[in-house]
């Protein structure tokens, strides 16, 4: 596989046993068509923002694709289906959540895709994950990852252990 685009896909999930979903779909992301799984955060735990329910945990991944943004998006719906994924209401508890957060230098906005992700700016859960694959990320339309840092260090989240 030619070398593609660099993808930054955060994970989440805080129903049944969240840890080992966020692992299995990160060996999922793995095998994806067309892509090449770069690096894995460690794992971290957050209370819910803006929701109710048992603490997340969350992780982040760099991916290289060839796959346009649209037919990745695509494949991560699938996974999340393929682990129960409903949607009832708006955040509401997750067995997994996968968002595609950064797709290369692109910035998307359409009726399925937003890229960057909308609020990923403002969740201590995106970006100390990200800060870990890539200290020096230039996130599009958003900029360094280290000054966005900085606005959400009073936001409560632990690291837990290395993902794999």
């Amino acid at each position: 596989m030619s070398q593609g685009v660099h993808a930054y896909v955060g994970l989440g999930a805080n129903l049944g046993d969240a840890a080992a979903s966020v692992r299995s779909a990160i060996q999922l992301l793995s095998e994806l068509p067309d892509t090449r799984l770069v690096r894995c955060s460690s794992l971290y735990r957050s209370a819910p923002i803006d929701a109710t329910g048992d603490d997340f945990v969350n992780a982040a991944v760099q991916l290289d694709t060839t796959l346009d943004a649209h037919q990745l998006l695509r494949e991560l719906q699938r996974i999340e289906l393929d682990f129960g994924r409903a949607r009832p209401f708006r955040n509401a508890p997750r067995t997994l959540d996968l968002d595609l957060l950064v797709f290369g230098q692109s910035i998307i906005q359409d009726s399925a895709l937003e890229v960057p992700h909308p609020r990923m700016g403002n969740r201590a859960f995106v970006l100390l994950p990200l800060h870990e694959l890539n200290p020096h990320l230039a996130i599009p339309g958003l900029g360094q990852i280290e000054p966005l840092l900085a606005h959400v260090r009073d936001q409560p989240i632990e690291k837990l252990i290395s993902v794999l």
